[in-house]
């Protein structure tokens, strides 16, 4: 049995603002957008015939099933995003509230996902050179307080243990916020020569911050992340080694979740605590804010100084290493809901996706239904043969009607429909999640397995193509180059995100944050050529950067 979540606790946990308005709308029906694109052609496709009888007449038996749909309400996405944010992860079943606030519980659907986004990041770390381990998750006190801008940045959002085994610690301990304290105690002890050198590691792990506003997924008490951290003999490995990374996580976000991200340098403001330089992948949501998607950090001399990690060079001489850290948590989960989500619920890239396609048999009579079910089990069977996550969604206690709907709302990339007339003549119905209506059914696909492993497998590669173009177009759409600083104010207030040339001082980019709400996003790595005059100041510009509103 499906069940699903009581919204009003989930929206109070997380989102204590939301209105009397956005509560009451939880209750609404959903209604359905316009389609989203103009559909698509094959040479296998055949056209598009009326419904057949079985499928009318099931559409008349599921009405009363159907009134169960009432109560997976999602709100219409552009009037209250949050609220529609909310009604996803709780209909999708992707996460539940946890019992502290601000915690959550990660639902196996949810897990999928983030398992789908570890799966392609640790066959890369690996390539790259970097082997997984563990770092505990307590942390004696003393190690934070060594590097002092780390202890600075991240003293509020510290989680302390002060009482184990009954009995007060004789120092605290820090639940996990970040490990570079940690590994950098470690590598002390690892690293003695250059010989020892590069040292790269990443571990997949919790930590803890004691965040104040909270979102599931996007900000939360305890997120899962991978983090990793490397030790080198020169700045100039440590600098490669922090590009290269943050083009790890650029490849992934396009080719993987296709979600368009702009990479560059953060500002001296919105570097990380104890870095020297702090590169991000920034991501443009359904709401135009930004969510910063990834980062990686060069950590200089900085650590090893506070920590002593030296090792003894080629000459002899005892040096301290550079090193980085980089990180990706399940904030990108969020992300990906944001970017290409509608109003009937998610809509997931098959390349990250636990499911990529559902077969829903459909069936009217008894005698009807063995031959439906041996079907859709026989197409199943080929496509998991041929690679594909595969769900045959074969119960009884549901009608197809309420199927299409439900699954739909999860995202599944793909639908197939089996009815009797459909294993009559040995082809299939499939629907794309990211086109609605009739312009993404096509009718009378061939059972043939290399007919259709191949219709399939090319669909699905539609689908990921056309939500990423989309997406791009969406983020350019919305970005507007500035001159002046009154430009900028406008470009915000209409909820854009502005690029312009910026050489004004930590000041006055702290200015902009209390006047507009928004911050410095990053200086992008693509920048324009010519010169340049800084939007504030009216001073020469080296390069242009992006103010935007974020998460």
């Amino acid at each position: 049995m499906v069940s699903s979540l009581r919204l009003p606790t989930l929206t109070s946990l997380f989102s204590p603002s939301l209105t009397r308005r956005s509560t009451l709308s939880l209750r609404r029906r959903l209604h359905l957008g316009p389609p989203l694109a103009t559909g698509f052609s094959s040479q296998s496709a055949a056209p598009s015939p009326p419904e057949t009888e079985d499928r009318v007449d099931n559409k008349k038996s599921s009405r009363v099933q159907d009134r169960a749909n009432a109560e997976r309400v999602i709100t219409p996405r552009s009037p209250d995003f949050n609220a529609w944010y909310l009604d996803v992860i709780a209909n999708a079943e992707l996460a539940d509230y946890g019992p502290v606030r601000g915690t959550m519980v990660i639902r196996p659907y949810g897990y999928a996902i983030w398992e789908a986004i570890q799966e392609y990041l640790n066959v890369k770390f690996k390539e790259t050179g970097h082997s997984n381990m563990y770092f505990p998750q307590l942390i004696p006190y003393s190690f934070i307080e060594k590097e002092a801008s780390h202890v600075e940045g991240f003293s509020p959002e510290l989680a302390l243990v002060t009482i184990g085994g009954g009995k007060e610690l004789e120092e605290k301990l820090v639940v996990r916020p970040t490990s570079e304290t940690i590994v950098n105690h470690m590598f002390t002890q690892w690293i003695h020569s250059y010989r020892d050198l590069p040292l790269m590691i990443n571990q997949w792990a919790n930590v803890t911050r004691w965040e104040m506003r909270t979102k599931p997924f996007v900000r939360t008490l305890e997120f899962l992340w991978q983090e990793g951290h490397t030790a080198h003999a020169s700045p100039e490995e440590a600098e490669k080694e922090a590009l290269q990374m943050i083009g790890v996580y650029t490849k992934f976000a396009y080719e993987q979740a296709a979600i368009p991200v702009i990479a560059g340098r953060k500002s001296k403001v919105e570097t990380f605590a104890g870095a020297d330089r702090t590169y991000t992948i920034e991501a443009m949501m359904g709401d135009r804010k930004a969510l910063q998607a990834g980062t990686s950090h060069n950590l200089g001399q900085n650590f090893s100084r506070a920590f002593g990690t030296q090792f003894t060079d080629e000459n002899g001489q005892r040096q301290h290493v550079w090193q980085t850290s980089w990180a990706i948590s399940t904030r990108f989960v969020g992300g990906i809901i944001m970017t290409h989500g509608d109003d009937t619920g998610l809509i997931l890239p098959p390349r990250i996706a636990p499911i990529q396609v559902v077969i829903v048999p459909i069936w009217k009579k008894v005698d009807e239904k063995t031959g439906v079910l041996d079907a859709a089990s026989k197409v199943a069977e080929i496509l998991k043969t041929a690679g594909l996550k595969v769900k045959l969604d074969g119960a009884d206690q549901r009608t197809p009607g309420w199927k299409f709907n439900f699954w739909e709302m999860k995202g599944v990339p793909l639908r197939i429909e089996i009815g009797p007339r459909d294993v009559s003549s040995g082809t299939v119905v499939i629907s794309r999640r990211d086109v609605p209506g009739k312009q993404g059914k096509v009718f009378g696909i061939s059972m043939e397995p290399s007919i259709l492993e191949a219709y399939v497998k090319d669909r699905l590669d539609e689908i990921q193509s056309s939500l990423l173009q989309r997406a791009i177009s969406f983020q350019d759409s919305n970005i507007v180059d500035v001159s002046s600083y009154e430009e900028l104010r406008e470009a915000i207030f209409l909820g854009k995100w502005a690029r312009g040339p910026w050489s004004a001082s930590d000041a006055d980019e702290l200015r902009v944050k209390e006047e507009t709400g928004a911050t410095i996003r990053c200086f992008p790595f693509e920048q324009p050529q010519g010169i340049k005059t800084c939007l504030m100041t009216g001073s020469p510009a080296k390069e242009v950067a992006i103010f935007a509103k974020s998460y």
